[in-house]
């Protein structure tokens, strides 16, 4: 009898080293290359015949990974460790439970790692483009002092107060920019409709126009004639906007306009206040030193201005200033944030303080 001959299936792994490599192997099916493949102590990323889509390639192409989604998965691995259940073991259940298709391969890339004798932190560090520095910290942290169940369901209740949060700000945006739409709208159809007749209009009666007038005329007549240039000019100018951002100048001066925009500028402080605030109590109350805490929270925030304030602060502290001294030398932190940090420090309730700071930022927000 001839031997029956195998298909071959194309393979994308990863090395213990990390590394990702692609090959052909031969197997009865997928779950037998699989089988094959793990006892070489590989991770698997895809398996498919050779030039065939997989469709979890397609599904990961398409498919991203939303905060709402680390924040349900953080929930449900806090849950499972705080019933007893063995890290590997939550780990599996986990990637089980896991609905986007990045995840579940995350998650079993992590348990690959912690079943070759990584640390739980160590595992998710190398994933640094889903879960952050704040996150990692606190993991490294629950299993340095034996509390990882209490610390992961402290990070899944901030990552939830947070969602939350950002939903009522997003909300709370909704009307403004619908009336600042309205209002755009409005003007581009008064510019190529409306001007134009009042244009013959004016021209029948053969009077001298003010010079306001003139130019709203002149501005509706570019914008007819010259609409394609306009929306040349108006990606053009994006263009170079985004890249005078991402210079250091630029983000500090951007930065600066965001927060004294009317109305949106005083929600955006707020804003970041609150995260700042929730995070760093957090931190702290999590048993991470205060120095690296507020390293860890300047490198969270998104505004470069209170970035170089925090950076200052921990400057600071690390020479032995308190830390409400440190804050209140920077203008962009309002008075309230020195002085509840101060009475924190006092009473060796730092991390409450912060907390309280941050609730009071968020109703603030809320009310604007």
């Amino acid at each position: 009898k001839r031997n029956k001959i195998m298909p071959v299936y194309r393979y994308k792994v990863r090395d213990r080293a990390n590394k990702t490599v692609t090959g052909n192997i031969e197997a009865k099916d997928p779950r037998v290359a699989a089988i094959l493949l793990r006892e070489r102590g590989l991770f698997i990323i895809d398996i498919g015949l050779p030039n065939q889509i997989s469709i979890d390639i397609i599904k990961r192409y398409f498919t991203q990974i939303s905060f709402n989604d680390i924040t349900t998965m953080t929930r449900q691995l806090a849950t499972l460790i705080t019933s007893g259940l063995p890290i590997i073991d939550a780990l599996s259940l986990l990637r089980d439970q896991m609905q986007n298709p990045i995840l579940k391969t995350t998650v079993e890339g992590i348990k690959h790692e912690v079943e070759g004798g990584s640390t739980l932190a160590l595992a998710f560090e190398k994933y640094p483009n889903i879960f952050n520095r704040l996150y990692i910290s606190l993991l490294k942290t629950g299993e340095t002092s034996g509390m990882l169940d209490k610390v992961l369901s402290k990070l899944a209740d901030n990552m939830e107060k947070q969602k939350e949060f950002n939903s009522k700000v997003k909300g709370a945006l909704v009307y403004p920019i619908i009336v600042i739409g309205g209002m755009g709208l409005v003007a581009i159809i008064m510019m190529i409709f409306v001007i134009p007749r009042l244009t013959d209009l004016y021209k029948d009666l053969k009077v001298v126009l003010p010079l306001p007038t003139q130019i709203l005329i002149g501005v509706s007549g570019i914008m007819i004639n010259f609409w394609w240039l306009m929306i040349l000019g108006f990606f053009g100018l994006g263009f170079l906007y985004s890249a005078w951002r991402k210079t250091e100048s630029g983000r500090e001066i951007t930065d600066n306009i965001r927060l004294k925009i009317p109305i949106l500028g005083p929600i955006n402080l707020k804003v970041n206040l609150a995260q700042i605030c929730r995070t760093l109590g957090l931190l702290v109350g999590a048993g991470i030193p205060i120095i690296e805490s507020i390293n860890i929270v300047s490198t969270a925030t998104d505004n470069v201005l209170m970035e170089k304030a925090l950076n200052f602060a921990a400057k600071h502290v690390e020479k032995g200033f308190p830390l409400a001294q440190s804050i209140e030398q920077k203008q962009v932190f309002p008075p309230i944030v020195s002085q509840m940090i101060r009475v924190g420090e006092e009473t060796g309730k730092l991390d409450d303080a912060l907390l309280k700071l941050s609730y009071y930022f968020e109703s603030e927000s809320e009310e604007l």
